[in-house]
């Protein structure tokens, strides 16, 4: 059934949106699926960016893309060079819009109504998640045709719903602006997951003069029909790799002339597990992969560890990052080998502005769209968008974090994670009318 029965003209009216929106939500469902069958990972979302960008400059957006929103000096965690070529080809093989690819993924596209008032800016990522999409029939994107073509690589936390929501979004306000005044500025960003992409926006100045910044996310343990206002409990972060230099030898002939990295590497692992908890509040610690040795009968020179730790706070994410390299360091002069610690992510620990998610839930609520408009959700994990809140704070505005509820298949970065496409359009009218209140 189209959820668009129960929200009456009304809703429409009383924000003088003129849009078509049954028609603008089978465009969302299209839009989604289509990113879904070709996901790309972080900072090679060339296929999406591209098309993104072809979308908003039809619409009248004016869009900037790659070194013009980026600062390559603050980039983390992106690919070598021989992937990106790989993927660009790719995305080029899959109806990537040449002229809109640059080296660098991520763009902003802007609306100048021309009249005075505060810049708005909102956020959406890009990336994908590492993880193989199901092959189960009883999948829906595999059932109805839309699953994932690229091994690997699966939309399994619905930022193929948040570009399609920024599209819509950015369609309803095209439509809407000669009642707008000031500016509003739509970020696409790159490698959210890791942690990897807002930063070096955030230091390209893409939200210095912004006085509004506004991110949604979907799911995340929040049922559909409910909205949140403002979401907390993210984890300021640091995603690193530790890189283990020892000396091969004979493992029976001439054992004490190697050094022997692997050693060295679990060591770690058990000593990073045992790092003493803070008593400032939540932290986090957790040795992803561990990659070590060339064979039964050889002293391994060579190991390799992926690891992240959270923080609560920034000063407990201090801690326990520092704590760790300390467990790193000490467990390679243990085994006399080498160690090289090498960032590959890292976020912080922003929290809501009050008064902008007062604005926010007013609004929403007004709407009578949602069954339950909550002022603020708990969630866990760590979240990118935190470095423009930050930066956006710090120069007198304000930020918020929103949560679109939406029933899920599985857990997020699951294969079989799917989302409830019907709350899409509800999350295009909350958004615009958000706007729409804070530029009018």
């Amino acid at each position: 059934m189209n959820l668009l029965l129960s929200l009456g003209a009304d809703i429409i009216t009383a924000w003088g949106v003129k849009m078509d929106y049954r028609n603008l939500e089978n465009k969302l469902i299209q839009t989604r699926r289509d990113f879904h069958r070709y996901p790309e990972s972080a900072w090679l979302e060339f296929r999406t960016s591209s098309l993104i960008a072809q979308r908003l400059h039809d619409m009248g957006y004016t869009v900037r893309t790659g070194l013009e929103v980026i600062d390559p000096a603050s980039v983390m965690g992106r690919p070598p060079e021989d992937v990106i070529a790989r993927n660009m080809k790719r995305a080029l093989s899959q109806g990537a819009r040449e002229e809109w690819i640059a080296p660098y993924t991520g763009l902003t596209a802007e609306i100048d109504t021309g009249k005075p008032g505060p810049v708005t800016a909102l956020r959406f990522d890009m990336d994908c998640v590492e993880v193989q999409e199901s092959t189960d029939s009883s999948h829906r994107p595999e059932h109805e045709g839309f699953a994932s073509v690229n091994a690997g690589l699966t939309h399994a936390c619905g930022h193929d719903a948040h570009m399609a929501i920024g599209l819509g979004v950015a369609e309803v306000l095209m439509s809407e602006r000669e009642n707008l005044c000031g500016k509003v500025r739509f970020i696409f960003q790159p490698g959210e997951e890791g942690c990897r992409g807002a930063y070096a926006m955030m230091k390209k100045g893409i939200v210095d003069d912004a006085d509004y910044f506004l991110a949604m996310h979907i799911g995340m343990n929040v049922p559909s029909g409910v909205f949140g206002a403002d979401s907390r409990g993210y984890l300021a972060t640091t995603k690193f790799d530790a890189e283990f230099t020892g000396i091969p030898a004979h493992a029976a002939a001439s054992p004490e002339q190697g050094r022997n990295a692997l050693l060295a590497a679990c060591s770690a692992a058990l000593g990073l597990h045992a790092v003493a908890p803070h008593s400032g509040g939540t932290m986090r610690i957790n040795v992803g992969t561990l990659n070590a040795g060339t064979g039964r009968n050889v002293i391994a020179d060579h190991a390799v560890m992926k690891i992240e730790t959270r923080g609560e706070t920034p000063i407990i994410a201090e801690y326990v990052y520092s704590r760790a390299v300390d467990v790193l360091e000490g467990a390679a002069k243990m085994y006399g080998v080498e160690v090289a610690i090498t960032k590959a992510g890292e976020s912080t620990a922003a929290q809501g502005s009050p008064g902008l998610a007062g604005i926010v839930a007013d609004t929403v609520r007004e709407l009578g769209i949602f069954e339950r408009v909550e002022d603020v959700i708990h969630v866990g994990g760590s979240e990118d968008a935190a470095w423009f809140m930050e930066r956006v704070q710090a120069k007198g505005g304000q930020a918020v974090y929103m949560g679109l509820g939406s029933d899920i298949k599985a857990p997020h970065h699951n294969g079989r994670f799917d989302i409830d496409e019907s709350v899409m359009i509800k999350g295009v009218i909350a958004l615009s009318a958000v706007v729409k209140r804070l530029m009018r």
